[in-house]
């Protein structure tokens, strides 16, 4: 019984995808594309001398906007200057995006659920990785401080919100997706849907035999 359930499971994962999901498999892979070209985050800040707000992108492996007005004011609370080589997954993320493609696309072309499952696997655990890597790089960046800075405020730490808005001194800061960012997102939810149609599908209307 054991055995048959097995057989089962694997004949299951090796079942072909449904012709729609396929497509928008593959759509969603080359769609990835986009994020060599696209911001992926944005750092959004606002305060009384700077109404009009100042703003910080950061892309597959760059990061542009007012980045040298933002360092310059970080200086007087004990920042350290914000460079690209502040983040050396910039050296590698490319390749990792590139990967991440090439097993959409592969797993259009093998034609097989279980290479939607690894899809769908490598989106998000790329969507947690990034989160988390933002989250210690922030408090790494808004904690270790230069204790003879300008303004020093006992107790009082920097770290930016890793995604809507925070207080920070007169500034107002925001952290979220951009386009390249809101693009994932989309992705992730249209490719976690279609296991899911993939799995409601063969439990009420296949035959796994």
């Amino acid at each position: 019984m054991r055995d048959s359930s097995g057989l089962i499971q694997i004949r299951y994962a090796v079942k072909k995808l449904h012709p729609l999901t396929r497509i928008i498999t593959l759509v969603s892979a080359l769609a990835m594309i986009s994020a060599y070209y696209v911001p992926l985050w944005q750092i959004l800040m606002w305060a009384p001398q700077y109404p009009e707000g100042l703003e910080m992108k950061i892309w597959i492996d760059n990061i542009t906007g007012d980045v040298k007005i933002i360092s310059a004011l970080n200086h007087y609370i004990g920042m350290r200057p914000i460079d690209v080589s502040m983040f050396p997954e910039f050296a590698y993320m490319k390749y990792i995006l590139a990967a991440m493609i090439g097993v959409g696309v592969l797993a259009a072309i093998l034609n097989r659920r279980i290479g939607l499952i690894i899809f769908v696997m490598v989106v998000v655990a790329a969507g947690v990785a990034a989160l988390v890597d933002f989250y210690l790089w922030g408090y790494d960046y808004g904690h270790n401080l230069d204790p003879n800075a300008p303004i020093v405020v006992p107790g009082m730490a920097y770290q930016p919100p890793l995604i809507g808005y925070k207080q920070l001194l007169n500034f107002t800061a925001y952290s979220g997706p951009d386009i390249g960012g809101w693009v994932f997102f989309i992705l992730g939810l249209i490719l976690i849907t279609l296991l899911l149609l993939e799995l409601y599908k063969f439990n009420r209307n296949e035959n796994p035999v």
